[in-house]
Formats: structure tokens, C-alpha cells, sequence
């Protein structure tokens, strides 16, 4: 049992360093998985110092970043494609057109597409992606739409879209109705409902490998404030364009993570796919106007994630489908596989300055899934 729990540990935060060694890239690309130079207060040069991978430090403006567990440099945005920081607020609101009746299509075409990503400065993982993107791109959408997903397999395996949410067996994305093959594509169409924060993903078999791959992406069904008189002025905040709706700072948070040895346990954990990226690049808040964040858990191989907000506390909706809180006044929340929801909370109380937020698993925040709001007077 020891030996077995010895194991894992030396899988899951060994690899990393030990792939570096092993392709002889240098100190300044390595990841720090360890405790060793946390003390040391002085920031170190990426070159010619000399200094080991665990004694460098980073500083996210001088302060600290936990402790120097924290991977050093930055992996190659323009080569992977997208950036994590853009991800947070790049919606795709599809190609609108009018049915007959005067109902709103949205229409949107969506390719599966090999495409090998940076994930930490120096490891590249072999992603399955949809528009080349991990995760794939935010779909957003009003109550009630219709919602018209051209979808083309680019890639090399079998894949689909199956959407959470309310629609026929028939465009469900599952196999037995709408596994594509390679070079093949398929029509989903489905009325948006119910509103919330979903998600989309592969459900071709098998299904861990093709979500853990990067077959997944965000989903949100805004509610039509008419349909809700009672919760009108959240309703109308939710919905996108609104006047209501730019009084907030809205993020999409997409917690995951990569099984980089492929031995069915992740190595690397992140938010927007590179780990640590946020602890590097702070998310510019400003503290006048609330925040909301739709958060997705699509971490395989481990059954629980968690967020953690540091020196305040937020109300959460699970899953979105409601306009008043299923949990208020938290500091910490969990989500099972798929699970998601949505966080609003303010630091109009709060001085300037750094404020953390990570997963409540240790672990997971030391191998990547941790970062920072930069909270500021400045304007959005």
C-alpha cells in the first residue's frame, strides 16, 4: 500500500520536471512542483544564474505566487491558437437570422480538429479540439432561441456534440444517433432550454479519453427577462447586450486538466487549459462592479473539483437554472464531473490589490489550478 501510494505521488509530480530533464529544455522553462526555495525572497534571472528549477521564484506583481509552486514562463499563445486570458470573455453569439414567426436562429458551425497545445511552458499534450481550441468555443445563446450547430469531423477518431440541455434523442450526440466519422459532418437543431450554465461535449466512445483529450466547451442559454416577470432585473442582467447586463465583469472559467503520461491520472491542472496562467496574468477586476463567473468543471480521471475564493465570499447558482442562489454567502464550492454553475460576488468593499482564487485540493492548486484577481480602481 505504501509502495502504491509512493507511486502515484512520484507520477503525478515528477513527471513534469523529469520530462524536462529528460529533453534538456532549461531552468527557466521547468515547472516548480515542489516545496524547496519557497522561503527565498529574491527573484532569480531565467539565465546563466545557474540556479536549479525549485530555486527559482516567480513574483505576480511582487508578491508571491503560493509559494513558488508555480510553473515559470509562459507557453506560446499565438502557436496553441488562443489565449487563456481572452477565453475568459471571447462568447460566440453564432450567425442570427429570423424564422418564419419571427423566432431567432443562431447558427453556428463548430470542427473537431487534432491539434497538438502547450499546457505548461515546455510540455506539449496531443489535444482533440473543437475550432482548435481547449475548451472549445463559448457558445451563448437567449432562452428560447433555435440553435443550429453545423458540426464537421476534422479529425482523426469518431466524435460528436451532445449538448446539456433540453432537446430530441435524435440530435443528442450520443452513439446509436449522431457519432460522425472522420471527414463527415451532422446538423444539430434543438430550442434552447432550459436557461443556465451548461456546457457541451464528445460522447463518442470511449468517453473519458475523448473529454480528457479537449472535446468539451461552454454552453450558456441566457433567460428571456419576459418569461420571468417575478426576476426580471436578474434576468435582464443575465441576458447579454443588456444595459443591466454590462453593469458586470463576466468570465468563463473552464477548470481542467491533462493526463500527460496517459496512466489515467492528470499531472497538470488549470483553468483555461494552462496551468498557472492566471497566477502569472492576474484578471483585471474592477472593484465597482460585481462579478460573475460561469464555472465548468471538465476535469476526468478525478471526480471532484472545487473553487476557492480567497479574503471573500459569493452566492452560487448550480447549473445557472435559477435566478436566486442556491448557496449564498460561500467561500468554497465543489462540482462532480460535468457539474457547473454560476458565482457572483463584489470587492466593492475591498482595498486594491491581489487576490487569490484556486481549487481547495492542494494538490490540484500546487500542479497548476490557481491564479489571481488584480483588483483596481481603473475603469472596465
Amino acid at each position: 500500500m505504501h509502495s502504491n501510494w509512493l507511486r502515484r505521488r512520484l507520477s503525478r509530480r515528477g513527471l513534469i520536471i523529469s520530462s524536462i530533464a529528460t529533453a534538456g529544455l532549461s531552468a527557466s522553462s521547468a515547472v516548480l512542483l515542489a516545496g524547496k526555495g519557497a522561503h527565498n525572497d529574491a527573484p532569480h534571472s531565467d539565465g546563466g544564474s545557474g540556479n536549479s528549477p525549485a530555486d527559482v521564484s516567480y513574483t505576480a506583481g511582487g508578491h508571491h505566487a503560493h509559494g513558488n509552486m508555480i510553473s515559470v514562463g509562459d507557453v506560446d499563445n499565438a502557436r496553441n491558437g488562443f489565449d487563456p486570458t481572452a477565453l475568459l470573455t471571447d462568447w460566440e453569439t453564432g450567425l442570427v437570422s429570423q424564422l418564419p414567426g419571427g423566432r431567432t436562429l443562431r447558427s453556428f458551425v463548430i470542427s473537431a480538429v487534432d491539434k497538438e497545445i502547450e499546457i505548461v511552458p515546455g510540455i506539449k499534450f496531443p489535444a482533440w479540439t473543437y475550432n482548435g481550441r481547449v475548451p472549445g468555443p463559448s457558445l451563448r445563446v437567449t432562452e428560447g432561441d433555435r440553435v443550429r450547430v453545423v458540426f464537421r469531423n476534422d479529425g482523426s477518431h469518431p466524435h460528436s456534440l451532445h449538448f446539456h440541455g433540453i432537446h430530441s434523442a435524435r440530435v443528442d450526440g450520443v452513439p446509436g444517433a449522431g457519432v460522425i466519422a472522420p471527414g463527415e459532418q451532422f446538423v444539430y437543431e434543438f430550442d434552447a432550454a432550459p436557461f443556465g450554465c451548461h456546457l457541451y461535449h464528445c460522447h463518442a466512445l470511449p468517453l473519458k479519453r475523448h473529454i480528457h483529450k479537449g472535446l468539451y466547451g461552454v454552453f450558456v442559454i441566457d433567460p428571456d427577462p419576459a418569461l420571468h416577470p417575478e426576476h426580471a432585473l436578474a434576468a435582464r442582467s443575465r441576458l447579454l447586450g443588456t444595459l443591466e447586463n454590462k453593469e458586470w465583469q463576466e468570465f468563463v472559467m473552464v477548470m481542467n486538466a491533462f493526463d500527460t503520461n496517459f496512466d489515467g491520472e492528470n499531472e497538470v491542472y488549470a483553468v483555461n487549459t494552462v496551468a498557472h496562467h492566471f497566477a502569472k496574468h492576474p484578471i483585471k477586476v474592477v472593484r465597482s462592479k460585481p462579478v460573475r463567473i460561469y464555472l465548468i468543471n471538465a476535469v476526468e480521471f478525478d471526480p471532484i473539483n472545487s473553487l476557492h475564493l480567497h479574503a471573500n465570499f459569493f452566492d452560487y447558482y448550480d447549473h445557472g437554472t435559477t435566478l436566486t442562489p442556491t448557496l449564498r454567502t460561500v467561500d468554497t464550492v465543489m462540482q462532480c464531473q460535468g457539474q457547473r454553475g454560476i458565482v457572483e460576488f463584489t470587492f466593492k468593499e475591498h482595498d486594491p490589490g491581489l487576490y487569490m482564487f484556486h481549487a481547495h485540493q492542494s494538490e490540484f492548486a500546487e500542479l497548476g489550478w490557481m491564479g489571481m484577481f488584480n483588483v483596481t480602481d481603473g475603469v472596465a
